[in-house]
C-alpha cells in the first residue's frame, strides 16, 4: 500500500513539475503589462529588469514594443525579466510625470536603477538585448577607444589570462548583441575588451578595417610573462555569431600541438567534431626538433582553422608511404585520410588554406512559411542587397545633393555650368548601395564651388529618364555648359567616381610652341596634372589636314577623363614629325613613368578607330591585372600569360619577363601578373585551375578565346627568360599538357540592368589627387575655331 502511495504522489509531483515548466516556457516569450503598483510589488532583490513605463501608445511606441516583446525571451534565458507598465494618469511616480519623459527605457537590478536608455537606442530586437546586456556586464567587459588603452590592458593581462578584444561598426548591432551574449557565458574565464573605433585596428595591423561589420582577435597573453613580449593574437574568420564566437573560443581553448604515436584513421579530436581538418606531421628521431619546429609554425598560422598533430613513425609500427611526409584528415569523422608530399611550412599552410570540402551532395532544407519567421535575415545572398540592409538605419546626408523634378530638372542644367545627375531607382539595391558612394563624393567635393551634385529618381520621374535614354540604373551623367553630357562608366565605388570627376578635362589642349610640345611631352608642361596620368597622348598634324585634326578632338571629346589628349599643328610641326621618326598624322604617346615617348602613325582613320588606337597604346607592356582592367585586356582576344604573386612584383621577374616582351617573343600574348594581395580574387582563380593554391610564383598561359586551354609553368623549374621561352615553345608544338580546359559555358548577369561589365569601360590607373589644378589654364580648341584658323593661315 505504502508503496503503491508513493508512486501516486511521485506521479503526481512529476505532472506538476511538468506544467510548472510548460508555463514558463509559455510566459518567457510574453511582455509582462503591469500596473506601477503591481510591478513595484514583484520587484525582487538582486534580479535585474528592463522596464518601459508607458501612458499613450503612439505608432512609434508601437513600434518599440513590438521589438521589446521579441526581447523578453532571450533575455529571460539571462535572468532578466521584462515588463511594460502602464502608468495611470493619477501616477505621481517619476517615471509618469510627463509624456516626454516617456521616450525611455529603465534597467534595474531589484529596484536600484542601473541605466537608462533613451528608445531611440533600442532601436530593434538586437540593440535592445546587446545595449541590457553591456550595461549589465559592465564591469566585466572594458569599453576603449584607444590603442594606448588596449596596450595598457595588454601589460596587465600578460601571465594571468587572454583577452578577447572586439570590433564592432556600432553599438546595438546583431554583431554587438552576438558578442554580449557569449560573454555573458564567458565573462569570468577571459578579458573582454570591446571597441568601435577602426583606427585601433589598424593599430593592430588589422586589414581592411573600414568595410568590416566586426571583428575578433583573440591575444594569446597567459603564456606570456616578459612585459617587453608581445601578445601573439589570433583573428576569427567568420561572421560574429554566437556559434561561430564559441566554437572559435573552444578553440583556442585546445593545446596548440598534440603528439601521438597511433594510427591516424583512429585519431578523433575537437577540430574533426566541428568540421575542421587535422593536419599529421611524420616525424623522427633524428629529425625531432626540427619536425616540432616546423609544426608549432604550421599549428600558429592554423590556429582557429586545423588541428595539428606530431605523429612519431620511428615508435609505431604504421602502414604509412615512405614517401608521404604529411597526412591530411578532413573534417569528418570516419573519413579517410590523404598522404601527401609538401616540402616546407608554408606548403602545408597554403594547402590547408585552400581546403574547400565539398558539399553537394547534401540535401536542400525547404522551410515552411512558419519557419521563415525565425531565420536570420541579417545575411542576403547577394553582397548589394546585404549592405543595402545592414546601412538601412543609416542617415545620409542628401542635403549636399540636389534631388530634382520633372520641373527642375532643365532649368538646372541650363544655368549650372558642370552639373552631375545621378540616375536611380529607389527600389533597386545597386541604385542605393551606389547612392551612398554618391554621397561620399559630394562630401569630400563639399565647397567646390564649380560642381553641382543631383539626383533624380526615375521610379517618380520615368518620364524625364526616357527623355535621357537611361533605361539602365544606376547610371551618372555629367553636364557641363555647351558640351554634350558625358557618361560615366567605370567601377561603381567611391574613389573611381572621384578620380573621374577630379581628372575631368573639357577637351585636347592646343599647344601653340615647340618648346611647349616637348615641355607637353616630357610632362613639365601642367606637371600638376602628369602626376596623375601615367601617360599623355599628342596628335601632331599639318596645318591642312583639317578633317584629321576634327576627328582627333572628337576622340578627345570621348577620353575626357581618362587620359590628357593635346594636338600641335603650326608650321613647324615637321620638327616633331622628324625627331621621332614619324610621318603626319600621328600621335606621340608620352609614358611619364618610364620617360618614354613612343610614336603611332594614323592613316584613315576614323574617331571611333582613333579611341581604339589610344586605348591600345595606354595599355601596360607588362601590366598588374585587376578586376578593374581586366575587360578591356580581354578585349584584346589574345591568351594572357599571368604570373601569379603573393605581393608587389620584384626586379627579378622584370628582368626575366621584360627581355621577352621587347624582343617580341610574347606579342601573341598578354603577359601580365596578378597580386593575390591586393587582388584576392585570384585565389578562387588558382582553386578553380589546380584544385587549390599552389606554391607562389607561378606562370600560367590562359587560353580563354579559342580552346579554353589553362597551362602552366612546371614547378621544379626556375623561372627565367630562357626556361619560358622553351616553355612556350614546346606548347606552341603540343609537347606539354594543360592542366584545365575552362567551360565554353556564358556566366550572364541575373537581369540585363545588372551587366556591368557591358557598361564599364575598364578605367586607367590613375594617382589620387589632392586638388584641381589652379595653375597653367589648360587651353581647348573646338572645331570651328580650327576652320577659322585655316580659312586665316
Amino acid at each position: 500500500m505504502s508503496s503503491r502511495l508513493n508512486m501516486w504522489i511521485y506521479s503526481i509531483s512529476f505532472m506538476l513539475i511538468c506544467l510548472l515548466y510548460k508555463s514558463i516556457a509559455i510566459n518567457r516569450n510574453i511582455l509582462l503589462e503591469l500596473s506601477l503598483q503591481e510591478y513595484f510589488s514583484i520587484l525582487q532583490t538582486g534580479k535585474p529588469s528592463l522596464v518601459y513605463f508607458n501612458r499613450d501608445v503612439s505608432l512609434d511606441i508601437t513600434v518599440f514594443l513590438e521589438e521589446l516583446k521579441k526581447a523578453a525571451g532571450p533575455l529571460h534565458n539571462y535572468g532578466i525579466s521584462v515588463a511594460k507598465v502602464n502608468c495611470a494618469k493619477e501616477e505621481a511616480s517619476r517615471y509618469c510625470r510627463k509624456e516626454n519623459d516617456l521616450a525611455n527605457a529603465y534597467l534595474f537590478r531589484g529596484n536600484i536603477l542601473l541605466r537608462e536608455f533613451p528608445t531611440d537606442a533600442l532601436f530593434d530586437v538586437n540593440a535592445i538585448i546587446a545595449n541590457v546586456l553591456f550595461a549589465l556586464l559592465f564591469n566585466e567587459i572594458k569599453y576603449i577607444t584607444s590603442l594606448e588603452d588596449f596596450e595598457n590592458i595588454q601589460n596587465a593581462m600578460k601571465g594571468k589570462t587572454n583577452i578577447v578584444l572586439i570590433y564592432v561598426r556600432a553599438i546595438g548591432t546583431p554583431e554587438h548583441r552576438a558578442v554580449m551574449e557569449t560573454a555573458f557565458v564567458y565573462g569570468t574565464e577571459y578579458q573582454f575588451v570591446l571597441t568601435t573605433e577602426t583606427t585601433l585596428l589598424e593599430g593592430i595591423g588589422a586589414e581592411n578595417s573600414d568595410i568590416i561589420s566586426g571583428s575578433l582577435f583573440f591575444f594569446h597573453c597567459k603564456l606570456v610573462l616578459d612585459l617587453t613580449q608581445k601578445c601573439r593574437k589570433t583573428l576569427l574568420e567568420q561572421p560574429l555569431t554566437i556559434v561561430n564566437i564559441h566554437r572559435f573560443l573552444k578553440l583556442m581553448d585546445e593545446p596548440l600541438l598534440t603528439e601521438i604515436t597511433e594510427d591516424p584513421e583512429k585519431v578523433s579530436t575537437i577540430h574533426l567534431q566541428l568540421g575542421l581538418p587535422l593536419i599529421f606531421i611524420l616525424s623522427q628521431q633524428t629529425t625531432y626538433e626540427a619536425d616540432k619546429k616546423t609544426a608549432e609554425i604550421v599549428a600558429w598560422r592554423l590556429l582557429g582553422k586545423a588541428g595539428v598533430t606530431l605523429l612519431l613513425k620511428d615508435s609505431s609500427d604504421l602502414n604509412i608511404p615512405a614517401h608521404a611526409n604529411v597526412i591530411f584528415k578532413r573534417g569528418k569523422e570516419g573519413e579517410s585520410v590523404d598522404f601527401l608530399v609538401l616540402h616546407d611550412a608554408n606548403s602545408i599552410i597554403s594547402f590547408v588554406e585552400n581546403y574547400a570540402p565539398i558539399r553537394n551532395n547534401e540535401p536542400v532544407k525547404e522551410y515552411e512559411e512558419g519557419e521563415m519567421e525565425t531565420l536570420n535575415l541579417d545575411v542576403q545572398d547577394d553582397q548589394v542587397v546585404e549592405t543595402v540592409y545592414r546601412d538601412r538605419k543609416r542617415n545620409l546626408p542628401l542635403e549636399l545633393i540636389i534631388e530634382l523634378t520633372e520641373e527642375t530638372f532643365n532649368s538646372i542644367i541650363m544655368n549650372t555650368s558642370n552639373s552631375i545627375i545621378l540616375f536611380y531607382a529607389n527600389w533597386e539595391a545597386v541604385s542605393l548601395a551606389f547612392l551612398q558612394s554618391y554621397v561620399d563624393v559630394a562630401i569630400k567635393l563639399k565647397g567646390v564651388s564649380n560642381i553641382l551634385f543631383t539626383r533624380i529618381n526615375c521610379g517618380d520621374w520615368s518620364n524625364v529618364c526616357a527623355k535621357q535614354n537611361v533605361t539602365e540604373y544606376p547610371i551618372i551623367k555629367i553636364f557641363k555648359a555647351g558640351e554634350k553630357p558625358v557618361i560615366y562608366a567605370d567601377m561603381l565605388e567611391t574613389e573611381y567616381l572621384l578620380k573621374f570627376i577630379r581628372n575631368r578635362i573639357s577637351c585636347p589642349v592646343k599647344i601653340r610652341t615647340i618648346e611647349e610640345a616637348e615641355e607637353y611631352l616630357n610632362g613639365k608642361l601642367y606637371k600638376e596634372l602628369t602626376s596623375y596620368y601615367s601617360m599623355s597622348v599628342l596628335g601632331i598634324f599639318s596645318s591642312s589636314m583639317t578633317k584629321e585634326k576634327e576627328t582627333f578632338i572628337e576622340a578627345g571629346n570621348s577620353l575626357n577623363g581618362f587620359v590628357i589628349t593635346g594636338f600641335y599643328s603650326e608650321d613647324d610641326v615637321l620638327i616633331l614629325s622628324k625627331k621621332y621618326a614619324v610621318t603626319l598624322p600621328a600621335l606621340l604617346v608620352a609614358r611619364h613613368k618610364e620617360g618614354k615617348i613612343d610614336s603611332i602613325l594614323l592613316s584613315n582613320s576614323d574617331a571611333k578607330d582613333m579611341v581604339q588606337i589610344i586605348k591600345s597604346a595606354l595599355l601596360e607592356i607588362f601590366p598588374e591585372i585587376t578586376v578593374e582592367n581586366l575587360p578591356i585586356y580581354l578585349r584584346l582576344q589574345k591568351p594572357l600569360l599571368i604570373l601569379f604573386r603573393d605581393g608587389n612584383l620584384n626586379p627579378k621577374d622584370k628582368k626575366e619577363m621584360l627581355p621577352l616582351v621587347k624582343q617580341n617573343y610574347l606579342e601573341k600574348l598578354i603577359p601580365c601578373w596578378l597580386n593575390l594581395k591586393t587582388t584576392p580574387v585570384g585565389k578562387g582563380i588558382l582553386k578553380v585551375y589546380f584544385k587549390h593554391v599552389p606554391p607562389l610564383p607561378l606562370l600560367v598561359l590562359v587560353d580563354l578565346h579559342s580552346r579554353g586551354q589553362v597551362s602552366a609553368f612546371p614547378l621544379d623549374q626556375t623561372i627565367n627568360e630562357k626556361n619560358i621561352l622553351l616553355w612556350l615553345q614546346r606548347l606552341e608544338a603540343g609537347l606539354e599538357s594543360h592542366i584545365i580546359t575552362l567551360s565554353d559555358e556564358d556566366w550572364k548577369p541575373p537581369l540585363p540592368a545588372y551587366n556591368f561589365l557591358s557598361r564599364m569601360d575598364a578605367a586607367v590607373s590613375y594617382t589620387k589627387i589632392t586638388q584641381f589644378p589652379t595653375q597653367n589654364t589648360l587651353r581647348c580648341a573646338k572645331t570651328t575655331d580650327l576652320q577659322q584658323r585655316d580659312r586665316e593661315h
